[in-house]
């Protein structure tokens, strides 16, 4: 069942529902009403009689006494406990009343019976007859208006619920429409983008601010993710397959040399060996970090821990003094400690100092310290900088500032997007100075800090 289909139906039924309870409501409310006004004008009566009989004591004849006081739709009977009853007086409509069963009540009675299948206000009043026996008048009185009156009420109710439900109908069938509007609308988009290929959105025209206002932007804005990420993928495909290509059709250059002279020119046999060699690793590295950027981050397992920055500053520098012979050296006035990863910021802190190598002859400098509960590890360079208007760029993937000198220095343009990663992985911010001709400075701060 359509949505537009559930919402005419629970609208339809809920309102039917409604509508029938309050009727419901209406006329039982009314029917306590009339019977309760019936009876207090029947009790009212009773008395009346009472007080009358009382006063006329024998003056009046007994028969003529209960005849000026009968109802005009009803009857009168004065019921004695052991002397013999007094006849019943009746109203020419209620003559078989007369017929009903007596019967003696101590005490006040009042209740509505039926008799002949016909509806009766009964009440029974106790009180002292002339002789000082104590009897009951009692007081006989038809519904029959009453009855009819709530039948005519009843049909007007069942009439008024079917004539509501008609607008009822009718509106519910607009509203499910003008609900699943922009729903229909939404799937209509989502159908031509799945047949076209292309990327559209909802045309909003509606200023209001509800839900379906909401979920129309919502969507687009899912759409604009989607299609910048579909970019984003499509350029990194392009330029993955770009960038192996590379390496790949120098190693079968290589060995296609190798195997048509290698055998006869052991200077060509080396040169090859190591160009196959320098291209396996290059392309190996890169592999490396294209599977580690298309990995969830959630897969990281990223290890928590305190960390003295100073320290890894120091394991960092000697690593790099021990395996390219560069002066690298570390300026600190206290011990900072930080929290993150070890692993994973040492990873980080490698790929800006091997930056900083590639792209500078000039010691680098690391320095360590805090500011706000705030500690960071900064490394400076006096090398070849980085254009102003590049520094935006430079943490895309496959972007190169230059791509002559990356290639020659074997740069892919990986390592800062993925140093980008890492840093979002352990909480840590990357801010980047550059001037051309100057250095590169920069800084990792990390979150939750002490000193």
């Amino acid at each position: 069942m359509r949505l537009s289909s559930k919402i005419h139906l629970y609208s339809t039924v809920l309102f039917a529902m409604l509508l029938v309870v309050m009727n419901l409501s209406i006329y039982y409310l009314f029917y306590w009403l009339t019977l309760n006004s019936q009876r207090e004008q029947v009790e009212a009566q009773a008395a009346t009689i009472e007080r009358g009989i009382r006063e006329a004591g024998a003056r009046i004849p007994v028969e003529e006494l209960l005849r000026a006081y009968v109802p005009l739709d009803g009857m009168l009977r004065i019921v004695a406990q052991t002397s013999g009853d007094f006849p019943p007086i009746t109203s020419p409509s209620q003559s078989a009343l007369s017929q009903r069963e007596v019967s003696y009540y101590a005490e006040k009675t009042t209740e509505i019976i039926r008799y002949a299948n016909l509806p009766y206000v009964f009440v029974s009043v106790p009180t002292i007859w002339m002789d000082g026996e104590v009897i009951n008048i009692q007081v006989t009185v038809s519904l029959r208006e009453a009855e009819d009156n709530l039948r005519i009420l009843r049909l007007v109710l069942v009439a008024v619920t079917a004539v509501a439900l008609l607008p009822a109908i009718a509106s519910s069938r607009v509203l499910g429409t003008l609900i699943t509007k922009p729903i229909s609308s939404m799937t209509h988009t989502m159908r031509e983008i799945q047949d076209s290929g292309h990327f559209k959105r909802l045309e909003l025209v509606d200023s209001s601010e509800d839900e379906l206002m909401e979920m129309g932007d919502t969507f687009n804005r899912m759409i604009d993710l989607l299609e910048s990420n579909y970019k984003k993928q499509e350029q990194f495909v392009s330029n993955a397959s770009h960038e192996l290509k590379t390496p790949l059709t120098v190693i079968e250059g290589y060995a296609n040399l190798l195997k048509r002279k290698g055998l006869d020119r052991p200077d060509l046999f080396r040169e090859s060996i190591d160009a196959i060699h320098s291209e396996a690793i290059r392309m190996k590295e890169m592999t490396e970090r294209l599977l580690l950027l298309a990995r969830d981050r959630e897969k990281w397992h990223v290890d928590w821990e305190l960390l003295d920055l100073l320290e890894i500053a120091e394991e960092s520098a000697k690593a790099f003094r021990n395996a390219y012979g560069r002066d690298v050296y570390t300026e600190t006035e206290e011990s900072v400690i930080g929290y993150a990863d070890k692993n994973l910021l040492r990873q980080l802190l490698f790929i800006f100092l091997d930056n900083a190598r590639k792209y500078s002859d000039e010691p680098i400098v690391i320095q360590v310290g805090h500011s706000h509960a705030v500690g960071w590890i900064r490394i400076i360079d006096r090398g070849i900088g980085i254009p102003f208007e590049d520094i935006p760029k430079v943490f895309d993937r496959f972007y190169r500032v230059d791509p002559a000198r990356s290639r020659k220095s074997g740069g892919a343009g990986l390592g800062l997007s993925l140093a980008k990663e890492i840093a979002d992985a352990i909480g840590a911010r990357i801010d980047l100075e550059s001037r051309e001709g100057v250095g590169t400075t920069v800084t990792v701060s990390l979150r939750e800090t002490r000193v």
